[in-house]
C-alpha cells in the first residue's frame, strides 16, 4: 500500500529549482499539467522503481510528492530537501543579483557542505574631480 507524502518547501521559482537540480546532477523532466482554470509545469525525478518523486505547484509553491516507501535515493529525504534548499538560494541569489547588474566571479561548495559566492559589481560612471 502506498502512502504519499506531500512535503511543503519554500520552492517558488520553477527556473530557480531546475536550475538547483542540475546544478547537483539530479536527473528531471517536466511535466505539464492544466485544469479547469489553471495551467502549470511540476518536475518528475525518476526513481527506477517507477514511484517517482514530484515537485508539483499548489499554487504557492513547489511541493515534494514523494511515497516514503519507495524512496530510492542515496540520502533521507532531510538531507535531499536541505540540498536542493541550499543551491536553490545560491541560484536565487544569483540570478536576482544579476538583474541589478552583479555577476558571479565565484562559486565553492566547501568541505563542510557549504557554498561560498562571489558576486562583484563595477560602476561605469565616469567620475570628474577637478585638481
Amino acid at each position: 500500500m502506498s502512502h504519499f507524502t506531500h512535503i511543503k518547501t519554500r520552492f517558488q521559482n520553477l527556473f530557480y529549482l531546475e536550475k538547483a537540480l542540475n546544478r547537483l546532477d539530479i536527473s528531471h523532466t517536466e511535466q505539464e499539467k492544466s485544469g479547469i482554470t489553471t495551467y502549470h509545469k511540476s518536475l518528475i525525478i525518476p526513481q527506477s522503481n517507477g514511484y517517482n518523486i514530484e515537485f508539483a505547484w499548489n499554487g504557492q509553491e513547489y511541493e515534494l510528492i514523494v511515497d516514503m516507501s519507495f524512496w530510492e535515493q542515496p540520502y533521507p529525504i532531510e538531507s535531499f530537501i536541505d540540498k536542493i534548499s541550499q543551491q536553490y538560494a545560491g541560484e536565487v541569489i544569483i540570478g536576482e543579483s544579476q538583474k541589478i547588474g552583479f555577476q558571479p566571479i565565484k562559486y565553492q561548495q566547501n568541505a563542510d557542505g557549504s557554498n561560498t559566492l562571489i558576486l562583484e559589481r563595477w560602476n561605469n560612471e565616469k567620475v570628474m574631480a577637478k585638481v
